[in-house]
């Protein structure tokens, strides 16, 4: 029986790790749904920039697919996508949320317009271990954008590890960030061809977020 998927991509540590754990239980990723600002660069919410998400995609050798859009018409194309990927033979699309109710039906919604499956791998697990389960796996995450209302910019591109965590946590903050306290950008890990190379050219505030401007 066929069991691929595509995955509702951010580039981030959750979406990374619901990938890793699906492509260990013998399910086959046929793309990384990723969303682009429309007429930008950057992706919703991480601000990622295309050309790191395409080294991404070559590293992880899974096929990358950019739906560019406003906000008001989110929803529309994301379900158009879906149906794009399910004519590729996708069965399933699967999410890294943990456990925000709306999120979760926000990603069945989207699911059941394009009648595919939802899969949420990390559903109601302990935020916590998720986190240290990316890291003790061997991913390598640098941390891309910041809440200011929650953490400072000083954290702005270090590579999360157990003692950053901790800090965070000492901050009174998640420490998975699942409330938008930080978002992260993966560049290396056990099902990386190879480590995605960057550089740093400044780091933007924007209101009460901070972001790492990062690019090839």
């Amino acid at each position: 029986m066929s069991k691929k998927f595509i995955m509702s991509f951010s580039g981030g540590k959750d979406s990374t790790l619901a990938l890793y754990r699906m492509m260990n239980k013998g399910y086959t990723p046929i793309g990384l749904l990723v969303t682009i600002k429309k007429g930008e660069t950057g992706s919703w919410t991480h601000s990622i920039q295309k050309e790191l998400l395409n080294k991404v995609s070559e590293s992880l050798e899974i096929p990358l697919f950019l739906v560019e859009c406003e906000m008001n018409e989110y929803e529309e194309k994301f379900t158009e996508t879906l149906l794009k990927a399910k004519e590729l033979g996708a069965q399933y699309c699967v999410f890294g949320d943990i456990d925000i109710a709306d999120h979760r039906k926000w990603c069945e919604d989207r699911c059941k317009e394009a009648e595919i499956e939802p899969i949420l791998p990390l559903w109601q697990e302990d935020r916590e271990k998720l986190v240290n389960e990316f890291i003790d796996n061997g991913f390598s995450t640098v941390i891309k954008k910041v809440n200011l209302t929650q953490l400072p910019s000083d954290f702005l591109g270090k590579v999360l590890t157990r003692e950053i965590v901790g800090e965070i946590k000492d901050l009174k903050c998640d420490p998975c960030g699942e409330n938008g306290e930080y978002h992260t950008f993966v560049v290396d890990g056990p099902i990386f061809k190879e480590k995605v190379n960057f550089k740093v050219n400044k780091i933007v505030i924007d209101g009460d977020y901070g972001n790492l401007d990062i690019s090839i």
